[in-house]
């Protein structure tokens, strides 16, 4: 009994050496064994590995960088969109000719000078930041501001101006057709008479006309004057020539091309209808 005692304890002892070792204890009945299998860990588990870390690692990242703000208009450009700029430039004394509707040199300079006052990048280029910028600071323009130096195409003409030789002159569009047996042979922008000295309506003739005449009235020249409705008359109006709708006349209809009218002065005769309409 101490033998098969002492036996399996070196059993025990080698199994723990070895790992996984089968022993044989001995058994009271019949001398047989039967055989006892013990498991044991082969080693031990390695401790978590910690990550290891680089100078990198410790550096701050950078934040990305905004995005540069969008263009929407730039030089060469042309359109509605560029008369509003070019209108709402004027309401802040950044641009005093125009609108044109085209963006030229002269509204590039003052888009730089609005964006430097501003401490925006001096680009001359209108992004959205700038147009934004000058939107809080502006109305919206009107029609005659977006048109200020005309250019606005001219209305179907009056049905009283389709026969004979006739100026047919439109206050809804603010032009001028001469026409000639329903035929449209020239059409300018005119200018009107404030609401306070009105441009009469209807349908009159030419009476009188003085190439170098000067108003009694106001004593202001009026060029190429073609007289229609008592001391009103279609002449060359330097001050349209400026400041375009920005202004009125004392009831006359201005031109402000002057080749165009010197044209016209040599065509029309005393006599030809004058159709003023809306």
């Amino acid at each position: 009994m101490r033998r098969s005692t002492g036996a399996l304890a070196s059993a025990a002892a080698l199994a723990v050496l070895c790992g996984a070792c089968t022993v044989q204890p001995a058994d009271g009945e019949g001398g047989q064994q039967a055989p006892v299998r013990i498991e044991v860990p082969s080693g031990t588990p390695s401790p978590a590995r910690t990550p290891s870390r680089t100078p990198a690692d410790d550096k701050p990242k950078a934040s990305p960088r905004p995005a540069a703000p969008e263009v929407l208009w730039a030089p060469g450009d042309t359109g509605r969109d560029v008369r509003e700029l070019q209108a709402r430039l004027r309401q802040v004394a950044w641009l005093f000719d125009g609108p044109t509707g085209e963006y030229d040199d002269l509204t590039e300079q003052a888009v730089k000078g609005f964006q430097g006052k501003r401490g925006l990048p001096k680009t001359g280029k209108t992004d959205t930041v700038t147009w934004q910028r000058l939107l809080r600071m502006t109305r919206e323009p009107g029609k005659w501001d977006l048109y200020l130096m005309g250019g606005q195409p001219a209305d179907e003409p009056d049905a009283r101006c389709l026969s004979g030789r006739a100026l047919c002159i439109s206050k809804s569009s603010r032009t001028l057709r001469w026409m000639v047996g329903g035929q449209t042979l020239t059409t300018v922008p005119v200018r009107f008479g404030s609401e306070y000295t009105p441009t009469r309506e209807g349908v009159f003739q030419i009476y009188w006309k003085s190439r170098h005449h000067v108003s009694t009235l106001y004593d202001s020249p009026m060029p190429y004057a073609m007289f229609f409705s008592g001391g009103q008359a279609v002449h060359y109006s330097s001050d349209f020539a400026v400041q375009g709708y920005a202004g009125a006349s004392h009831g006359c209809v201005n031109v402000r091309d002057e080749a165009a009218i010197a044209d016209l002065f040599a065509q029309v005769r005393n006599g030809d209808k004058v159709v003023v309409h809306w």
